[in-house]
């Protein structure tokens, strides 16, 4: 047996670590948040996993986000999630997909598949079609709502989603999800009030951004990846 998870064995037991190895999971979204799913997945020992995201990796993208590193600034952040997964794990099966994820393109990936699916997305008409073919296909969906503009990560938690405060994209799944008849959804949230911004939220290009540092994102990550994979060990 090799030494690369011998110790997660000795912490779930064999029988347990072996559900983990035949879980096919897949990402979307490999920003703040879903890199740091990723890698916690891909760590623990998740035996196949998809990644989903159009993006090339910013510059900005490196006071947060696990993938982008002056190395690595300009590479498609699923090419750069394909070399890091593979390097933790060469036996884990990978497959990435360069998609804006929308309601006119979603047909592009078959949810079906999936024992389970972790959404990262800030794309908001994404995310809620993904809710929703989750909840069609029958599919576990854990969803991180917002991030920005927070700085105590000892606030984060994980419920179901009528339990959210505060947090204005929880607040408008939330309604979303209850015009569509979607009553249950597992989501990882803050009930931070957002911190106002102390600075200029426009980048050197004139585009505006969201407020963001390393910890909270982080954080929200690892509380996303640990769901998932209690998820998939209560099978």
């Amino acid at each position: 047996m090799s030494d690369r998870f011998i110790r997660s064995r000795a912490l779930f037991g064999d029988e347990a670590f072996e559900k983990l190895k035949n879980s096919r999971v897949a990402v979307f979204g490999l920003g703040g948040v879903g890199g740091y799913a990723l890698e916690a997945l891909a760590r623990s020992g998740i035996g196949a996993l998809d990644v989903i995201d159009p993006d090339y990796i910013d510059e900005s993208n490196i006071n947060r986000q696990l993938l982008a590193l002056s190395s690595s600034v300009g590479q498609k952040k699923t090419q750069t999630a394909v070399k890091r997964l593979k390097e933790i794990n060469p036996e884990l099966i990978v497959s990435a997909h360069e998609l804006f994820y929308s309601p006119e393109n979603a047909d592009a990936i078959d949810l079906k598949q999936y024992d389970a699916v972790a959404d990262a997305i800030d794309f908001f008409p994404g995310k809620l079609e993904l809710a929703l073919r989750s909840r069609d296909a029958g599919v576990k969906l854990v969803s991180c709502m917002g991030t920005g503009k927070k700085t105590a990560p000892s606030l984060i938690r994980v419920s179901d989603i009528s339990e959210t405060s505060v947090c204005p994209l929880a607040r408008k799944m939330r309604a979303e999800l209850k015009k569509r008849g979607v009553n249950e959804l597992t989501v990882i949230w803050s009930p931070e009030q957002p911190a106002p911004a102390r600075d200029s939220v426009q980048s050197s290009d004139g585009k505006k951004f969201i407020p963001s540092g390393a910890v909270v994102p982080a954080v929200a990550g690892l509380y996303l990846a640990d769901a998932i994979i209690k998820y998939l060990l209560s099978r």
